[in-house]
C-alpha cells in the first residue's frame, strides 16, 4: 500500500467527514479510491455536473423511496434561474448524500460520494451551508465520506475546520519506472539501448510529470526514432516546459551553453564536474547527500550567468529561471502565495536547477518595516525552503553585490558553496578571445592570442565579446576579415568596467578574499610580466596576502597604548 492510500485509508476508517484531494491525475486517485472501497467494503459514488451521479458500473444510483430499482438522477425542481442551474446541481448532489441509506445497499458498509471538480461550487453560500451541515452529521449517520476531487485548492474561511486536505504527489520513482518497464516489455529488445543508468536518468527525468504525461513521452521517445536511449533524455525534459510555462512564476529557460563556451572558472567547473553524478541512487548508496546549490559573486561581464545557464547541460537537467521580483505582487498575501507556487513547481519538475539571477535585487533591505513585512516573509519562507528541501533542486544563485544581502541567506548549510569570479587572468583571457573567435567562424590560430589577452588585462568576458564585435563592424564596413590589429584597437578605445567600477569592485574583492572561494585555480590566475619592464603583476590570489600588512598597520595605529 502506497503513502498515499494509507492515509486515506486511516481518514476513511476515522469517519473524517469530507476530504479534499488535491491532484490533477483523477484516473489515478479513483483507481486508489476503487480500491479502498473494496477493501472497507463500501460502495463507491462519483458525481460530475455532467452526469450526475454514478455507481461504480457506471449506472445512476438507487434513491431513497425507489420500490427496489433505480432510477435516473434527474435535476431536482428546485431551479428557478439559469443563473443558479450548475448550483442548484451541486446543492442535488449533496442531497443524495444525506439520504443515501447504507442499509438498503446490499452489503455496503457505507460510501465514498466522489465530488469532481466541486471547486467552482463550493463557494456558494447555500453549497457552503450545506457542506458545514454534513460535516456535523455525517460522523453519527452511518459510514459516509464526501471525498472532493480536483486540481484546485478552494477552502472557504467557514469550512476550514470541516475539510480535510490532503495533496496527492505526482507519481514517483518506482511509479515512472513501472511505466517504462511496461513500455520497454512492449517492444524488442533491440530498440532498447539503455543500461541502469540510462534508466535512471530517463525516469528521473520524468517526474514531476503525470503518469499520463509520463506515458505519453516515453512512448514519444520511441517513436521518434524507434529506439529509447541516452540521449532521448532531452525529448523528456522538453515534456517539462509545458509546466513549468503554466505556472505563470517561473521560466523554461532553454540554453546551448556549455562549459566549454566559458573561458576560465576552473576550480568552479571541476566542483560542479564532481557533483554531477550526486543525484543518482548510486551516490545515495554510498552516502552522498544531494547538493544544495551555489552562490556565484563576482564583476559584472564575467560569466556568473553563462557557467549558471551551463549547468542544465552538464546535468541534464531542466533549467529553471526564476525573478526573485515577480513574486511580490500588490494584495495582502500575494507576494507569500507567488512563493509558495514556485517553489512547489520547482519541486514538481525536480531533479531540476532553479537560476535565480541577480539575487541581491530581489532580496535587499529586507528590514520589513516599509511593506508590513511581505519581504521577510518571503526571505523567511525561501530560508526555510533551502535549508528543509526534500526535493532535489539545485539552486545556483547569481549577484553582483553581495553586501546588500541578507546575512542570513549567506550562512552555511542553506547553500553548499560560495564562489567568487574575479575579472579573467591572461590565461582566461586567451581563452575567452579562443571562444569567442571560434564561435564567429574565425580560426584562433590566425590571431595573436597573446598580445589581444595582454591588452586586455582587467577586462572582463563581455567586454572582451564586445571588442571582437566592434572589429567584425570596422571589418564588415571595409570588406574585408578582422585581425589582430583590428581586435586589438578596440580593445584600446574600451574602457573597462575595472577602471569606472574601481572603487566597488575592490571592495568586493575585499569581501571575498576570506568569505568565498576563487571561481579558478590559483595556477590560472597569474599574469605576465608588463611589457615595459615593470614589476610582474601579482597573482589575483595573492591580493589578500598582498592588503593585509596594510590592515594590520592600520589597526595598530588606532590600538591604545600600555
Amino acid at each position: 500500500m502506497d503513502p498515499i492510500q494509507q492515509e486515506l485509508d486511516v481518514l476513511i476508517r476515522a469517519r473524517y467527514p469530507i476530504l479534499y484531494l488535491v491532484s490533477w491525475e483523477e484516473p489515478r486517485v479513483m483507481r486508489t479510491l476503487r480500491s479502498i472501497a473494496r477493501r472497507q467494503e463500501k460502495e463507491l459514488l462519483t458525481w460530475t455536473v455532467t452526469d450526475g451521479w454514478t455507481t461504480a458500473d457506471g449506472r445512476p444510483p438507487a434513491r431513497p423511496g425507489d420500490a427496489g430499482g433505480r432510477r435516473s438522477t434527474s435535476p431536482a425542481p428546485r431551479r428557478t434561474r439559469s443563473s443558479t442551474v450548475e448550483v442548484d446541481q451541486a446543492l442535488d448532489a449533496l442531497d443524495l448524500v444525506e439520504q443515501w441509506d447504507s442499509g438498503g445497499q446490499g452489503s455496503a458498509r457505507g460510501a465514498l460520494f466522489v465530488l469532481k471538480d466541486f471547486d467552482p461550487y463550493i463557494n456558494a453560500p447555500a453549497v457552503e451551508r450545506r457542506l458545514r451541515d454534513l460535516a456535523m452529521r455525517l460522523p453519527y449517520a452511518g459510514y459516509k465520506t464526501i471525498v472532493v476531487l480536483s486540481p484546485v485548492l478552494k477552502v472557504p474561511s467557514h469550512l476550514e475546520k470541516d475539510i480535510t486536505v490532503v495533496d496527492v504527489d505526482l507519481p514517483g520513482y518506482d511509479d515512472l519506472k513501472a511505466i517504462l518497464d511496461r513500455i520497454v516489455k512492449s517492444v524488442s529488445p533491440e530498440a532498447v539501448m539503455l543500461d541502469d543508468e540510462g534508466t535512471e536518468a530517463f525516469v528521473k527525468a520524468a517526474l514531476g510529470l503525470t503518469s499520463a504525461e509520463a506515458e505519453n513521452v516515453f512512448a514519444k521517445a520511441l517513436v521518434m526514432d524507434g529506439k529509447l536511449e541516452r540521449m532521448d533524455v532531452n525529448i523528456v525534459l522538453s515534456e517539462k516546459k509545458q509546466v513549468v510555462r503554466k505556472s505563470g512564476t517561473l521560466e523554461y529557460y532553454e540554453s546551448d551553453a556549455k562549459f566549454g563556451d566559458i573561458g576560465g572558472l576552473s576550480a568552479l567547473k571541476d566542483w560542479l564536474r564532481k557533483r554531477r553524478g550526486s543525484l543518482t541512487q548510486r551516490a545515495r548508496d554510498f552516502g552522498l547527500p544531494e547538493p544544495a546549490g551555489a552562490l556565484l559573486i563576482g564583476v559584472q561581464g564575467c560569466g556568473k550567468s553563462l557557467a549558471a545557464k551551463a549547468i542544465g547541460a552538464l546535468w541534464e537537467m531542466p533549467l529553471l529561471r526564476f525573478d526573485i521580483g515577480s513574486v511580490f505582487g500588490r494584495y495582502v498575501g500575494e507576494s507569500e502565495q507567488n512563493m509558495r507556487k514556485a517553489i512547489a513547481v520547482a519541486e514538481a519538475v525536480a531533479p531540476c536547477v532553479l537560476w535565480i539571477d541577480e539575487l541581491e535585487k530581489g532580496f535587499s533591505g529586507m528590514s520589513g518595516g516599509e511593506d508590513s513585512g511581505t519581504s521577510s516573509r518571503v526571505l523567511s519562507y525561501f530560508l526555510t525552503w533551502l535549508q528543509e528541501k526534500k526535493k532535489p533542486v539545485f539552486v545556483i544563485a547569481t549577484a553582483n553585490d553581495v553586501q546588500k544581502l541578507p546575512p542570513e541567506l549567506l550562512r552555511k548549510g542553506r547553500l553548499d558553496e560560495i564562489f567568487f569570479i574575479d575579472l579573467p587572468a591572461h590565461k582566461e583571457r586567451v581563452d575567452i578571445f579562443d571562444i569567442h573567435l571560434r564561435r564567429r567562424g574565425r580560426d584562433p590560430k590566425n590571431y595573436d592570442l597573446d598580445a589581444l589577452a595582454r591588452a586586455a588585462r582587467q577586462f572582463s568576458g563581455a567586454e572582451i565579446e564586445q571588442a571582437i564585435v566592434a572589429a567584425l563592424f570596422d571589418a564588415f564596413d571595409e570588406n574585408r576579415d578582422i585581425n589582430t590589429e583590428d581586435i586589438k584597437r578596440n580593445v584600446e578605445v574600451t574602457v573597462p568596467i575595472s577602471r569606472t567600477m574601481a572603487e566597488r569592485i575592490e571592495a568586493l574583492r575585499d569581501w571575498a578574499d576570506e568569505r568565498a572561494r576563487p571561481a579558478s585555480f590559483a595556477e590560472d590566475l597569474v599574469e605576465p610580466e608588463d611589457e615595459d619592464g615593470g614589476e610582474p603583476a601579482k597573482a589575483k590570489a595573492s591580493r589578500a596576502t598582498a592588503r593585509k600588512p596594510k590592515v594590520e598597520a592600520s589597526v595598530s595605529e588606532v590600538k591604545p597604548e600600555g
